[in-house]
């Protein structure tokens, strides 16, 4: 075996095995001539890509003896992208292999120059769901908080985070409803040195203003009519560890005053109490809020501002967050069809190019319940765009393309440095850090005007 990558080939026809192990010379091409040599060569060579034909011996004008490969080969590798071709019935046949779990279907006669680009795109896509398997495998065991992510965007906000764990300062989270802030919170109790400590939660916004104090502070026996024993609140709970108050937004101005006291002294009083109660409690909070503008607006005292955001992080949503929508997308698929003991083993291309062009206004909240509705409405083994209520999107190859993707960053670059610069090269040459020649190269070449 050489280190081209394998492509297994199950086909009964001597004549086009050979024609199609001459054609595919990229490859290192297998070939099997019934099912129990393809699951025999399956076994040992583990191809990333087979190409399957329908009609097998003892049955090689039927399908059936091809369908039952097709499902051998999944239950098997369900990871490998199996390219069916066929005769006899194309369309049904088509339809009923997709639904079984085939990446992809070819109606024979074989045209070599369009399987090849089939095949081709198979080795391509198996290639990133390996690598978005082996960064959520990363994130899962060793991210911060267990987040799953692989964009920047998300990776610039957990270094800060990490670095800011040690410290014994206030945290303030901002960002959309379902972007993750109570996980993000939770990690960073867990890289604190308060990690022995209780990690203790509370929503702000879902408990009634007259409820909210006694939720927080606690409550004496006999301190209101049913306060039948003493309840300690939540920021006594969390002492020696960490205090989450989400939605910080929503806490009444009364509630401010007293939860600013506590920050500044670092003691509460029980609802119906008058004895100080010494408290070492950590405050991380979150909100999907504009808090400068509630402050401006007096909604939000400005000293409590102040004592609650000593860091401050502002978390990206999804759409924000390059890629982490599709790694997430094939994380909750594996999840919730164990957890729903569901035959679903990923995301057909049309749903994974739908998940990519969405822009997922209820972040990833939205996609985990989609893809959990997904998983139980599935009818394949593959989720479809219908299956996620989207709509299928035309995978964007020119996105993986680098000299594609570099001649759009020079455009974008060129044109903000010649806005910015009034239309003046020598300025905008400046900006961008090259001369004047070059310049003008990259606008001749890009047929661009300065």
């Amino acid at each position: 075996m050489t280190d081209k990558p394998v492509l297994l080939v199950v086909e009964d026809d001597p004549g086009l095995q050979r024609q199609l192990k001459w054609a595919y010379d990229d490859y290192e091409v297998v070939v099997a001539g019934d099912r129990a040599s393809a699951i025999d060569a399956l076994r040992l060579h583990e191809p990333a890509v087979v190409t399957l034909d329908l009609g097998l011996p003892p049955d090689p004008d039927g399908v059936a003896e091809g369908f039952a490969c097709l499902a051998e080969i999944l239950a098997l590798k369900p990871d490998t992208k199996v390219v069916v071709a066929s005769g006899h019935g194309a369309r049904e046949s088509a339809l009923k292999a997709i639904a079984d779990g085939a990446w992809d279907f070819y109606s024979k006669p074989i045209d070599i120059d369009q399987l090849g680009l089939i095949v081709s795109r198979a080795f391509h896509v198996h290639a990133l769901e390996a690598e978005n398997r082996r960064l959520a495998a990363q994130g899962a065991a060793g991210g911060f908080g267990g987040l799953i992510y692989a964009s920047p965007e998300m990776g610039k906000v957990t270094r800060t985070l990490e670095r800011v764990a040690p410290a014994d300062v206030s945290v303030m989270l901002l960002g959309a409803s379902g972007t993750g802030k109570e996980l993000l919170a939770r990690g960073l109790h867990d890289a604190s040195p308060r990690a022995a400590g209780r990690f203790v939660a509370i929503n702000c916004a879902a408990i009634p203003e007259t409820l909210l104090e006694s939720e927080l502070f606690g409550h004496e026996k006999g301190a209101f009519t049913g306060a039948v024993r003493t309840v300690e609140g939540k920021i006594e709970q969390a002492s020696g560890g960490t205090l989450f108050l989400d939605e910080i937004g929503d806490v009444p101005l009364p509630i401010q005053v007293k939860l600013l006291r506590f920050l500044q002294e670092r003691v509460i009083e029980r609802v119906g109490g008058r004895k100080p109660i010494p408290v070492d409690t950590r405050v991380v909070c979150a909100t999907h809020q504009d808090v400068d503008a509630m402050v401006a607006d007096g909604r939000f005292r400005e000293d409590l501002y102040y004592r609650l955001a000593e860091i401050v992080v502002r978390i990206p949503s999804l759409r924000e967050r390059s890629g982490d929508a599709g790694l997430l997308a094939r994380h909750f698929v594996q999840r919730q069809a164990q957890a729903l003991g569901r035959d679903v083993v990923g995301l057909a291309p049309d749903a994974a190019a739908a998940v990519d062009a969405w822009s997922w206004p209820g972040n990833v909240r939205e996609l985990e319940n989609r893809v959990k509705r997904a998983v139980i409405m599935a009818e394949g083994k593959r989720i479809t765009a219908a299956d996620l209520d989207l709509d299928g999107g035309e995978a964007d190859d020119a996105l993986l393309n680098l000299r594609a993707v570099r001649e759009g960053a020079d455009r974008r670059a060129i044109a903000r440095a010649l806005a910015r610069a009034e239309g003046n090269i020598s300025g905008a040459s400046r900006l961008l850090g090259i001369s004047r020649p070059t310049l003008y190269d990259l606008l001749k070449s890009y047929d661009l005007h300065g």
